[in-house]
């Protein structure tokens, strides 16, 4: 994964993995934030993810290759 800075996101309540992907900018649509998923470019919690529906919670650390890396903080 990226050496790039962690950049917290907030969020309202919970939020999939895949909305998450594309509400930080990170996946232009719903099937690009999938293909990412599915081509094994995402961690959760230093962690492969490869179920899109996943559930973050406030502390979640999300990792994208190339990307950069996602807290999840709700407000």
């Amino acid at each position: 994964m990226s050496e790039k800075e962690t950049k917290d996101i907030y969020i309202d309540g919970e939020i999939k993995l895949d909305q998450f992907l594309k509400w930080c900018r990170v996946a232009s649509t719903g099937g690009h934030s999938k293909q990412m998923i599915h081509n094994n470019m995402v961690q959760v919690n230093g962690e492969l993810e490869n179920h899109r529906s996943r559930k973050l919670k406030s502390g979640d650390l999300v990792e994208v290759e190339n990307m950069g890396s996602f807290r999840v903080l709700t407000r």
